[in-house]
């Protein structure tokens, strides 16, 4: 099951029938089936609250993820700063929705074992996210 919630800031508008498609549809790419995924809509603050209490780190970022990943089976909670992604658009000249967009499939392509802090990774995990996004435009 995927779910949306939100904290703080409003409901982002996203066509929840699609993404849920289209997240199992990622998933089934690396082998994976989709339990139970959480996603947390935040403001800038409650995310760096969130990265300083569970993570230790002191600063903003656009997501975090949780994962509780069982075998093949995906699930975790994702909490996503509608701030940094607004941000984010703006400075990388995007479009604000395929943003969103990227940032939420980011946290599924790290439940499904897709990392981006190594050398290298950082390019592997932008290719993953073209591929995917890719596939929620067709």
């Amino acid at each position: 099951m995927i779910t949306y919630q939100s904290e703080g800031v409003k409901m982002p508008a996203i066509k929840k029938r699609d993404i849920n498609r289209w997240i199992k549809e990622v998933a089934a790419t690396y082998g994976r089936r989709v339990g139970d995924i959480g996603y947390l809509f935040v403001s800038d603050e409650k995310i760096l609250e969130v990265n300083n209490t569970y993570l230790g780190h002191d600063y903003y970022t656009d997501i975090i993820t949780f994962d509780y990943d069982e075998e093949d089976i995906i699930s975790g909670d994702l909490v996503i700063s509608l701030d940094t992604v607004r941000t984010n658009a703006e400075l990388f000249g995007k479009n604000y929705d395929d943003e969103l967009h990227r940032v939420i499939i980011h946290g599924i392509l790290h439940l499904c074992g897709i990392n981006d802090k190594g050398p290298g990774e950082r390019e592997l995990m932008e290719a993953a996210e073209d591929k995917a996004l890719a596939m929620l435009k067709k």
